[in-house]
């Protein structure tokens, strides 16, 4: 979609959502008029969509309705064309793709819900590097039962058995690069503590 048609889109939703919000406040056009000193005709032509918008006009109406700007008007979402943006589901997870390249290292920034099946270890060629945003994210790596919080990272050659997700206790975040030829970041971080089996 162009930037043009974004923002034609965008605009065209200013007028359900005036109406949308004033009738949640449940006040009418008159009250409405009165609270602001437009008239009922341009209010209503401004929710039918026959008037533009201006900031002129929808200032003191977002004032009158005591909400800020951007519940009536939000700029329009700009993807960067670089990455990749389309994200899919895999497993019951969300992936998004980072990299814009189809070679290696592959990026991905990784959505994990609060419940998945059973551990099931892999095991497969290349280096596997995990950084956590936010939730806790328990990495099962061999003998090792890790969970890794906020801002801590680890890293692994994906031949030994591995297996991550969440702890239970919430979703988590993570972000994720992998690549087979052997890639290796060289950040690792601490445990913060042990998992149950």
């Amino acid at each position: 979609m162009s930037a043009t048609l974004r923002v034609t889109t965008e605009l065209e939703q200013i007028a359900p959502r005036l109406r949308r919000i004033r009738q949640k406040k449940n006040l009418t056009l008159a009250e409405l008029a009165a609270a602001t000193g437009i008239s009922k005709s341009t209010l209503s032509r401004l929710e039918s969509g026959q008037r533009k918008a201006s900031l002129e006009l929808l200032l003191p109406i977002a004032a009158a309705l005591m909400v800020p700007l951007d519940e009536i008007v939000t700029a329009p979402r700009v993807e960067d064309p670089r990455v990749p943006q389309r994200s899919t589901r895999s497993d019951g997870r969300m992936l998004t793709p980072l990299s814009q390249h189809q070679g290696e290292p592959q990026a991905y920034k990784v959505l994990i819900p609060a419940t998945e099946r059973a551990v099931e270890l892999k095991v497969h060629g290349g280096y596997e590097w995990l950084y956590v945003l936010s939730g806790r994210l328990r990495l099962v790596l061999g003998e090792h039962d890790i969970v890794l919080g906020p801002g801590e990272a680890a890293e692994f050659d994906t031949r030994n058995p591995h297996w991550f997700g969440s702890t239970g206790t919430g979703a988590v975040e993570i972000l994720s690069m992998f690549g087979t030829q052997g890639e290796r970041i060289h950040l690792r971080a601490r445990s913060t503590g042990v998992a149950g089996p």
